[in-house]
């Protein structure tokens, strides 16, 4: 085992985490996919969104993000997008990966029992910002790589039986995102953590290609399970988790 191995695997096992604030530059421009939650007068009376937008501003509350960054947000069941302007830091609750305003929603026409969107940012300042992460530097590249579109699942912790193909499928059936990998041991010493840390059996690994490997939870087919899992993988305080739809 070689050092940079051993680096790895230190990580994996300690996971201790930066207590402090810090910039983190990567290559590509942030990008997520996930639910949004629709802005409301009852969510800021009820204390859920620690903050007002305007519904008709195209103001979007996103916890990664600097404000004023531009982001292009995009229906991905319609393939509808728009331009948008990320406001003030706000707190709302960590499972949807913005909070829209309503003439956002209404021009991306959201179904708003599956508001799923993707986020991208679209200025030339790829910085964001991370609180507490874990991170391992080995893999941190890669880990922003994969697509966030449908993906066919080749689960690497059963024997293959027949080759699956992509197929767009309109059924609710998503799977959470964990992380990505440039080799293949990493992402199942991440999976046997996962397993033994949370106590969650939907643990899987997907080949996406020959150096690139997804740990992911999952599928599920309802919004509640959905839910419960992304709530308990937060606990690993992985910096960028994303729903993606099968």
């Amino acid at each position: 085992m070689n050092y940079k191995s051993l680096l790895i695997l230190f990580f994996l096992i300690s996971c201790a985490p930066i207590e402090k604030t810090t910039n983190i530059k990567f290559k590509e421009s942030f990008k997520n996919s996930g639910f949004a939650l629709i802005y409301n007068e009852n969510l800021f009376n009820e204390r859920i969104v620690s903050k007002k937008i305007d519904s008709k501003s195209l103001i979007v509350f996103q916890k990664n993000l600097k404000p004023k960054t531009n982001v292009k947000i995009t229906n991905m069941l319609n393939n509808k997008s728009i331009i948008a302007t990320v406001g003030d830091k706000s707190k709302y609750p960590i499972f949807y990966n913005s909070v829209i305003s309503k003439r956002i929603s209404e021009q991306l026409e959201l179904d708003s029992n599956e508001p799923y969107v993707r986020i991208l940012q679209i200025d030339n300042d790829s910085t964001f910002i991370a609180n507490k992460s874990k991170t391992f530097d080995e893999e941190r590249n890669v880990a922003a790589k994969a697509p966030v579109v449908d993906i066919g699942i080749k689960d690497l912790t059963k024997k293959p039986k027949k080759k699956i193909i992509n197929v767009k499928n309109k059924e609710f059936n998503y799977v959470i995102k964990i992380a990505d990998f440039y080799y293949e041991k990493t992402a199942y010493l991440l999976k046997k953590k996962i397993e033994n840390k949370l106590k969650i059996k939907r643990v899987k690994i997907n080949e996406l290609s020959k150096n690139e490997f997804r740990v992911y939870l999952g599928p599920y087919d309802n919004l509640n399970s959905l839910k419960n899992a992304f709530d308990q993988i937060q606990e690993l305080q992985f910096e960028n988790i994303e729903i993606l739809k099968i």
